[in-house]
């Protein structure tokens, strides 16, 4: 079995941006290849969104089996065993006090005196509608459902639509149609792929158009929201899976072998590295991985094994200062942070879409029930973009009020500045008000 195992100091400036990455090349590459995707489903609506469903899922639907039907829902309900349907809402009870946390935290309005005179402030307000992507098809993630409709509820968006591709049966996941439910969420529609994103996009018959796309996608979903990006605010970049295990000579050998397949068994496109200094520990996971690989099932070792001799494997630093620095320049989705004192290993990374802090907070946590947002950057756009939270539906308006007095005190400053930005309009609005 391959694993690659790089010394960070040795590796070609190429190996480092392949590194960097991931699989944002393989979403550059499919953008071309979804354009006749896109303006199908744009000129042909339903007609078009359901011939890729076809082609794509291998499931042929009616335009009225589309959106979701209340017995559908009941149905879905009844599938599940009271175990799951409790899991998930124990799961989604602690992300919705995280959510309602960050919330409280908002200032709805705010104004203040900047001079005498002269106020200004913000109001927030929710995104009128938004449409989620949720991950289905052969494997369903009900996780993603709550992590998004949850925050999207709180903020009070008022038209909220979740795709998700169908069943080969037709059926939408009874999972993912129970994680809506509880959510608050009864707009989920079967649809996936790049053909949902552009359905969202450009609306049809039976899916509503949206002002924003959030959502965990595949590579072709992640290509056609930036291919859309000029319709749909596409929201952040959150594709492939992949998480950064950093670690000094403290780290438990053996967990940090579970914590690196972790975000492997996502898929083949995911990426998942050790970065460490400590060679004893490097060489224990990179003599440990093939019998752990070979240790789970189908599809998901063949998915490790692929992750290994691609974007994922063992990088060795020369010390914690460039360990952390390695961190800070792949910005991954998920860190891992198993140091000796990983509250201060935490005070020095800048970039990263979530931290996870020490031996007993493996990504699964994260990813299912602490609270915090899984849906988070991928592809090193942690560097700009934040996870997601209730600001990924609300928006930010500005609020300026001046009185008599103030307009009189800024008009000389605002006169030559509109004089010099060659402005004449702006300049009688000022100085000609009745």
């Amino acid at each position: 079995m391959h694993i690659n195992y790089f010394i960070w100091n040795d590796l070609k400036t190429e190996q480092k941006e392949t590194l960097m990455r991931r699989s944002a090349t393989d979403i550059s590459d499919i953008m071309e290849k979804i354009r006749p995707i896109i303006a199908d489903v744009r000129f042909n609506g339903d007609a078009g969104l359901l011939a890729y469903t076809r082609k794509h899922d291998k499931v042929d639907l009616e335009p009225h089996q589309i959106k979701v039907s209340d017995a559908e829902f009941a149905a879905a309900e009844e599938e599940l065993s009271s175990e799951l349907k409790h899991a998930i809402d124990r799961c989604a009870a602690n992300v919705k006090k995280f959510h309602e946390e960050q919330l409280r935290r908002v200032e709805k309005e705010w104004l203040f005196e900047v001079e005498p005179g002269v106020f200004a402030g913000e109001k927030v307000t929710p995104i009128d509608s938004v449409g989620l992507y949720a991950p289905g098809g052969k494997n369903s993630f009900p996780s993603s459902v709550y992590m998004l409709a949850i925050p999207a509820v709180l903020a009070g968006i008022k038209h909220i639509a979740l795709v998700s591709p169908p069943r080969r049966d037709g059926s939408a996941d009874a999972a993912t149609l129970y994680a809506a439910k509880i959510s608050g969420i009864t707009n989920v529609y079967k649809a996936g792929g790049a053909q949902a994103i552009a359905a969202l996009a450009y609306g049809t018959e039976s899916i509503p158009k949206v002002a924003k796309v959030l959502g965990p996608c595949s590579p072709y979903g992640a290509a056609a929201k930036m291919v859309l990006s000029h319709m749909i605010d596409p929201g952040m970049p959150a594709g492939p899976s992949e998480s950064i295990i950093l670690c000094d000579e403290t780290a438990n050998p053996h967990n940090t072998v579970l914590d690196l397949l972790n975000e492997m068994e996502h898929g083949s496109d995911s990426a998942s590295l050790l970065v460490t200094d400590n060679k004893v520990l490097a060489d224990y996971v990179f003599a440990a991985l093939p019998d752990a690989v070979r240790g789970l099932p189908a599809p998901q070792s063949e998915y490790c094994q692929k992750v290994l001799k691609s974007y994922g494997g063992i990088i060795l630093t020369e010390n914690m200062e460039q360990s952390i620095a390695v961190c800070n320049e792949m910005a991954t989705e998920h860190l891992v942070i198993k140091t000796k004192n990983p509250e201060e290993t935490a005070k020095h990374i800048f970039n990263a879409g979530e931290i996870l802090l020490g031996e007993h907070t493996p990504s699964t946590l994260g990813n299912y029930g602490i609270g915090v947002n899984h849906v988070l950057p991928t592809g090193g756009m942690a560097r700009s973009y934040s996870c997601t939270s209730i600001w990924d539906f609300l928006k930010r308006t500005s609020i300026a009020k001046t009185t008599k007095d103030g307009l009189e005190t800024l008009q000389d400053p605002v006169v030559k500045m509109a004089e010099y930005e060659g402005f004449p309009a702006h300049i009688n609005a000022v100085t000609e008000r009745s």
